[in-house]
């Protein structure tokens, strides 16, 4: 489902939350827009051996017990690129898969800023800064998410 870019505050996270327990969702999955200086946006590469391989996504990675969404997504955003978050600036949407071990997977994708456009690898083979022409290498469920981002920009 994808939503309105909607501001980010606590009872967001706990109704997005609460709705995903209440839809079955069993794993809980953060994702980040990041866009640099030209408006493109950071898109990583999954090695061909990794779990859906290949695939071009977003920094993104799950929420561990007791982190918050944003906790999570700062951390994942440092753990695979090496940047450090300065702000979160609204909720894009989700959307639903079954995880590689076979979990109900919600993954909630956030537009962010990071400091500087320096990136440093640790989980993909490699990145690219892409523009909206770049995001026809993405899932249709991250490219609803970016269509979202753009409304947002605009």
């Amino acid at each position: 489902m994808i939503a309105p870019a909607t501001p980010v505050d606590a009872a967001l996270h706990q109704a997005l939350t609460a709705d995903a327990d209440a839809d079955g969702i069993t794993k809980h999955v953060v994702g980040a827009v990041l866009a640099d200086s030209a408006g493109r946006v950071l898109l990583l590469h999954r090695a061909a051996d990794d779990f859906l391989g290949g695939l071009w996504e977003l920094p993104s990675g799950g929420v561990e017990p007791g982190e918050t969404l944003l906790d999570a997504l700062d951390r994942e955003v440092t753990e695979e690129t090496g940047m450090t978050l300065t702000s979160v600036s609204s909720y894009l949407g989700h959307f639903d898969y079954t995880s590689g071990s076979g979990r109900p997977t919600r993954q909630f994708n956030f537009a962010a800023v990071a400091a500087g456009s320096e990136v440093r690898l640790t989980e993909h083979e490699t990145y690219q800064w892409a523009d909206a022409a770049g995001w026809r290498r993405t899932s249709e469920a991250v490219q609803a998410v970016l269509a979202a981002w753009h409304q947002h920009i605009i």
